[in-house]
């Protein structure tokens, strides 16, 4: 079973994502900073991260640099879903390590699409 890791300070947000991403083949993680995501991470198989950019405590860009510096996360592909939307804030989410930026609100197929490729399902 795969693991997503949703990081997200709204409660509202990280609920719509589940309902997108979570399947029978599929489990959820989730966490309102990068503090708490790097802490939940820690000792457990995550098989990709799903990352706003602004949060309290440790923004997403910052979250991206953690999981790229640690031996054990490092390969764990990370979408950065974001309502910020300039070219710049794509640039930025690559140059820090993540894999695919979306901006907030995203549609549900094209995130479960997005998703499913990133783990490799069919």
């Amino acid at each position: 079973m795969k693991t997503i890791m949703i990081v997200d300070d709204a409660n509202t947000v990280r609920t719509y994502h589940r309902m997108i991403v979570a399947s029978a083949q599929r489990q959820v993680e989730e966490a309102e900073n990068g503090v708490e995501a790097l802490e939940k991470a820690m000792g457990k198989q995550i098989d990709l991260f799903m990352v706003d950019v602004n949060m309290p405590k440790m923004d997403g860009y910052r979250l991206c640099q953690e999981i790229r510096r640690d031996d054990a996360l490092n390969q764990v592909p990370i979408i950065m879903i974001s309502t910020e939307s300039q070219a710049g804030d794509a640039t930025k989410a690559f140059d820090c390590g993540a894999n695919f930026y979306m901006t907030k609100p995203v549609d549900g197929t094209t995130l479960n699409d997005m998703v499913s490729l990133m783990l490799g399902e069919e």
